[in-house]
């Protein structure tokens, strides 16, 4: 096969990744402290392939753009997504929620730019929420939780990370459409540090036990998701593979249900089959004819 019709597929598989990488990290170290290494690493490597290959920097007002964007592409995001899968959601159920990012910006975009929704895509949102309640009814309902706010919260927090990676995939769209990627990103990076080392000085005690597998998550979170993750993005895009790329982006939720039942044993209950299937079916009816536009949220 070409590296053109393997790309988009592997970029999937890359992405899907993140989730369980996430919750691996939280036997190894907090989630802030260990973002903020993933960050300020991801901006060095960044840094460096600019400075490698001569990249373009963008003007001052880009630049202050890319940051801002990033605080909520990738700081407020994965500080959220991370922080939940540290406090007991089940990865394979934030990979469902994930799903609902381009469900949320169906919802914007009449408020954002005048769009106004179709049958088909009311129906899709409609089914898009049934399913994650579906997914995550057996989290809220287990006799074992005592207290529900001890599920409900972490579940609330990994959805309203997905309203700001949603902002940021909005902004980004509407201010950042030209410009050197690999610029961006790195600027990014930066923006998202601004956030998450805050919060690790203030939150946390900055525990990285330096394990070899905390050291092996590091690694991949950094060069598997931050650079090939990009990386692939980037030449997808130069390729005008992004709409296969998109199409694939449906196979994520169970990818990652997948992924964690192998690494952690997480169950494959059947709300959580049936979950991922109405979802998926949700945010086909959703975006079908906008598979381009979307920018797929990573972890």
């Amino acid at each position: 096969m070409s590296l053109d019709r393997l790309a988009p597929a592997v970029f999937v598989l890359l992405w899907s990744t993140g989730w369980v990488v996430a919750k691996y990290a939280s036997l190894h170290s907090e989630p802030f402290t260990f973002l903020s290494i993933r960050y300020a690493l991801s901006a060095a490597a960044f840094l460096a392939l600019c400075l490698v290959v001569q990249a373009q920097w963008p003007s001052r007002g880009t630049a202050l753009r890319a940051v801002y964007s990033g605080f909520f592409l990738h700081g407020f995001y994965l500080a959220g997504l991370w922080w939940a899968i540290a406090n007991g959601v089940p990865a394979g159920i934030s990979g469902i929620i994930a799903a609902l990012q381009p469900l949320l910006t169906a919802i914007a975009a009449p408020f954002l730019i005048g769009e106004r929704l179709q049958q088909a895509q009311k129906l899709g949102l409609a089914l898009g929420f049934i399913g994650i309640a579906i997914a995550i009814s057996p989290k809220l309902l287990d006799p074992a939780t005592a207290d529900l706010t001890h599920a409900a919260l972490p579940l609330a927090i990994n959805l309203v990370a997905m309203a700001s990676v949603t902002y940021g995939t909005l902004y980004q769209k509407k201010h950042l459409q030209s410009g050197d990627l690999r610029t961006i990103a790195t600027l990014q990076y930066i923006g998202a540090l601004i956030l998450t080392l805050p919060l690790s000085l203030i939150f946390e005690h900055q525990h990285f036990d330096g394990a070899a597998q905390a050291y092996g998550a590091l690694a991949w979170s950094v060069f598997g998701l931050s650079m090939g993750g990009v990386g692939l993005l980037l030449y997808l895009i130069r390729r005008g593979q992004v709409s296969r790329a998109a199409s694939l982006i449906y196979l994520m939720p169970p990818a990652v249900a997948l992924e964690a039942f192998i690494a952690f044993g997480e169950p494959l209950t059947l709300p959580l089959i049936v979950g991922t299937v109405v979802v998926v079916t949700g945010v086909y009816l959703t975006n079908r004819k906008a598979f381009s536009e979307q920018r797929p949220a990573e972890a």
